[in-house]
């Protein structure tokens, strides 16, 4: 069994509460393009590091598949390239087939929302950014040598384009490269890239921490910076807008104030919690095809699917978009569970569910449609805690139906102002869950079920539900 890849990152796993190391973890990119994460087993790291070099291709002989962990995955990809006592690494000189330079995961302020303190995948944030220092706004680079070799965490408030201000903390190694990055300018850097990011919540605001698989990219180092770059370029009034406004907590709303906030004409987009009960879900088209690195819908072509953002040819990955009907005692409303939110609703990801059908369906044409998963229907009757978000599509009347971004736990309280949260912590989850879980990886049907869907993620405007309305 062969694999030729380009090695983009490799990173030390280590145990921070029994100082060992786990492992070395690579991120990983195979002649499709398709980002795949590496292991290296301790005892084995010698014997491998020496030839490893960021950015070069090579050719592995001898592995075996690891399941995915399911915590802090920096891939879709469902599987892990495990080195083996017999795996042969060697430089791949002059391939014929180009490799990509480099795969990033971005998301919007909303997805990140939905993945705040779950301890899921780490994906990646590009924006302009300003450096916060205590209170200070620093605006040259004034770190000294000292200074950068004792950097071990510094605060960025950073703005994408299509979201509000969000805070990034920079811990240790991170921290020091983003300092010496800093340092080497001549001129003040305006975009920042961090990749790998993890969104926890910080005294009742959404943060990003950085964590020791994350990397550090500014204005021209990457083709996403560059573009990045250009766009601030094309917009100058954006590129010192950082705003310190941070949406900071989540105001519990019943169904019916949401709708009263709706017809508001202040009102804006915003994030609330609103605790109901499932009372239906709705039959029909559940999950979308997904481009495994952007989550963008696919459009699927004669042999192949595309992404319409990120331009190519990818790999299609099931994502819940799913409907229920809720209800409590002031009204009923459509919810739509979107990515995350479905898998921490059902206790499974979607990809799962669709790849266990097909498995126990090979009959089953591809075009076949994927009914609705006892995951979700065993829902029915349960009272639980939502994130939901009002979109502009709610305010300009286009649909009452509302996203749910999160389910929360019902003991949470509402977000308020409090302390920084613990970096070490999620360090340790981190380590402790790399290389676990070793397993020889199934085969999927997950890339024919892809392929055969070819329904669309519309929505539904109205939902009879079965209760009637409170006090009708």
């Amino acid at each position: 069994m062969q694999l030729r890849f380009r090695l983009v990152h490799f990173w030390e796993a280590w145990n921070p509460l029994t100082k060992t190391l786990i492992g070395l973890e690579m991120l990983l990119i195979d002649q499709q393009g398709t980002a795949i994460q590496g292991f290296i087993s301790p005892g084995r790291i010698s014997q491998y590091l020496p030839d490893m070099k960021r950015g070069s291709v090579y050719k592995l002989n001898n592995f075996y598949g690891s399941r995915n962990k399911s915590v802090y995955r920096v891939t879709d990809h469902i599987a892990t390239v495990s080195f083996s006592w017999n795996s042969e690494l060697s430089l791949l000189q002059g391939s014929p087939t180009p490799f990509d330079e480099d795969r990033f995961r971005f998301h919007s302020y909303e997805e990140f929302q939905a993945n705040c303190d779950l301890k899921g995948d780490l994906y990646d944030v590009v924006g302009h950014m300003k450096l916060v220092n205590g209170q200070s706004i620093i605006d040259q680079p004034v770190l000294d040598e000292v200074e950068i070799a004792k950097a071990r965490h510094l605060l960025v408030h950073v703005q994408p384009h299509d979201g509000p201000v969000m805070k990034l903390f920079l811990w240790d190694q991170a921290a020091t490269e983003f300092c010496k990055k800093f340092k080497s300018y001549s001129n003040t850097p305006t975009v920042l890239l961090v990749t790998t990011v993890n969104t926890k919540t910080v005294g009742g605001t959404l943060a990003l921490t950085t964590m020791s698989s994350s990397r550090v990219f500014m204005d021209y180092d990457v083709q996403p910076t560059i573009d990045y770059f250009g766009w601030l370029g094309s917009n100058p009034e954006l590129a010192n807008e950082v705003k310190a406004e941070v949406v900071t907590k989540r105001e519990p709303m019943t169904i019916g104030e949401l709708y009263t906030y709706m017809k508001q004409e202040s009102a804006k987009e915003a994030f609330f919690e609103c605790m109901a009960t499932i009372d239906d879900v709705v039959h029909g088209s559940w999950y979308y095809i997904a481009c495994s690195g952007c989550h963008t819908k696919v459009t699927k072509g004669p042999t192949s699917m595309m992404c319409s953002k990120c331009k190519k040819d990818v790999a299609g990955v099931p994502q819940y978009r799913a409907k229920i009907s809720v209800y409590d005692k002031s009204d009923q409303a459509v919810f739509v569970l979107l990515g995350d939110a479905g898998r921490e609703l059902s206790g499974k990801h979607a990809s799962e569910i669709v790849s266990s059908y097909f498995e126990a369906n090979k009959n089953k044409g591809d075009n076949h449609e994927v009914p609705v998963p006892e995951a979700l229907i065993s829902t029915i009757g349960q009272t639980q805690k939502f994130c939901v978000k009002v979109t502009k599509h709610n305010l300009e009347g286009k649909t009452r139906s509302l996203t749910v971004t999160k389910i929360l736990s019902l003991g949470t309280p509402p977000a308020t102002e409090g302390s920084v949260g613990d970096h070490n912590a999620a360090t340790s989850e981190e380590a402790m869950q790399s290389g676990n879980d070793v397993c020889e990886a199934s085969k999927s049907r997950v890339d024919s079920a892809d392929e055969g869907n070819k329904r669309t993620c519309d929505s539904v405007e109205t939902l009879k539900a079965k209760r009637p309305k409170p006090g009708k």
